[in-house]
């Protein structure tokens, strides 16, 4: 079978084993489209199927569209990366246990190594009575994080915590307006990604919330939880989409489609076409955690964009070094391997199948070049086999076993993954609000 028969059959058997509603996968190679299917159901209640235009919650696929709003600034001259947060933020100081206060930069912000905690910014009695954290101005969740204590000292150690929802501040300062003003000017006007916003631009084609149970994927109630594959709770907030007035969450707060992000992905795989220099995107691109022996998972570096893969053989991976990926809690995936010039994008409506499950793990490996000695020029042959993926998610299901109770949705409490690891330094696992930091074939 070719790959598109192939891919084919992985979503017809996730849906015929109720584990994906619908999905729009896109596979592009040296800019030819090599696979590009909306299929499924965008709604199954309503009897409405999946369209290449269905608008998704992009959750952390947000991350990469502010990351590239960030470094386009940057390219404008109105920061840089080693400006300390206190530039742009002046009462933004959080300290250390010891009551210390280290500078935070730009850059730490960028690659998660900034320290900031992912603890709830909402007391155990603003919880219990439903206190929306959304609805704080920015200037008081701001407060609250930099009120908690650093983590670690920014640079030693990688932490999936709030650090692009600050970045995102700082992007609509500098334009003065709100973020989604930054993303628009820097990158989603120049590039056409219409429907890439804080609300849904047309509710019409909003892909309904599904969340995997026992018995097959349910629509998600408001909020939703769910327990995850690695010991904890995942809980939803799928409304949150429908509040233009909620805080504008860099780390993921948007609605997009799949075509819109696969023109990020092509104007990164073309070197930065209207939005960024070359040698900037070449930065961007680039581990940017070198101090640390790994950060989110063995194998792994980050950088600006996403985890970047340094070392396949020990992250158990088909992808060549270099390849930057990263996901979203309520079912996506992408990836770019400069290598191959092969950009990606699995979007679902069904988590957490679509970002943590066999249907993220086959996708990805049926779009990957084979491994050494099976390569075929010009093609997209398989790289895996079925024991080969199950050993790996049996790998890391025990990486993470522990993880604690997390909320998937978006930027809010418990927004870390384990510590990555300077040095001797032994990494630690914290509140993990998605398990899409490092393995995922």
């Amino acid at each position: 079978m070719d790959l598109e028969q192939r891919l084919d059959a992985v979503v017809d058997a996730a849906r015929a084993e109720r584990r994906i509603v619908g999905a729009v996968l896109m596979v592009r190679r040296r800019g030819e489209v090599l696979y590009e299917k909306a299929l499924g159901m965008a709604d199954r209640e309503a009897g409405r199927p999946m369209q290449m235009d269905a608008i998704f919650r992009l959750s952390s696929l947000t991350k990469p569209i502010v990351a590239a709003t960030v470094l386009a600034l940057v390219d404008a001259g109105k920061l840089r990366l080693d400006d300390p947060v206190t530039r742009h933020l002046p009462e933004f100081r959080p300290r250390m246990a010891d009551d210390s206060t280290p500078e935070i930069t730009i850059h730490h912000l960028l690659t998660h190594t900034s320290g900031l905690s992912s603890a709830s910014i909402l007391s155990e009695e603003e919880t219990a009575a439903g206190v929306n954290k959304w609805r704080l101005d920015t200037a008081e969740i701001l407060r609250r994080m930099a009120d908690m204590p650093l983590l670690f000292a920014p640079g030693t150690g990688w932490s999936y915590g709030p650090s692009i929802d600050v970045l995102g501040v700082i992007a609509g300062n500098l334009v003065g307006g709100t973020l989604e003003d930054a993303i628009r000017q820097y990158v989603a006007d120049p590039l056409g990604m219409s429907d890439t916003r804080f609300t849904v631009t047309d509710a019409s084609r909003l892909a309904a919330a599904y969340a995997n149970e026992d018995n097959g994927a349910v629509l998600m109630g408001d909020p939703h939880s769910v327990p995850n594959p690695f010991g904890g709770i995942a809980t939803y907030d799928p409304g949150r989409i429908f509040d233009a007035e909620a805080f504008q969450s860099g780390g993921g707060g948007m609605a997009g489609t799949g075509p819109d992000f696969v023109n990020l992905l092509e104007t990164i795989r073309s070197g930065g076409g209207a939005i960024l220099k070359p040698a900037t995107l070449a930065m961007g691109l680039a581990n940017q955690t070198p101090q640390l022996t790994q950060s989110q998972a063995p194998g792994w570096g980050f950088s600006y964009f996403g985890a970047w893969l340094d070392d396949p053989a020990l992250a158990g991976s088909p992808a060549a070094q270099g390849t930057n990926r990263w996901g979203g809690i309520y079912g996506h995936n992408w990836f770019f391997d400069p290598s191959q010039e092969l950009s990606v994008i699995s979007m679902s409506n069904t988590g957490l199948e679509g970002c943590d499950g066999p249907f993220k793990a086959r996708c990805a490996t049926l779009c990957m070049p084979a491994s050494s000695g099976c390569r075929r020029a010009g093609q997209l042959v398989v790289s895996g086999q079925p024991e080969a993926l199950n050993a790996h998610r049996d790998l890391e299901h025990q990486r993470h076993q522990g993880t604690p109770s997390y909320p998937a949705d978006l930027a809010g409490p418990g927004k870390a993954g384990h510590r990555g690891v300077a040095g001797d330094q032994i990494g630690r696992r914290g509140v993990s609000p998605r398990r899409d930091r490092g393995a995922w074939l």
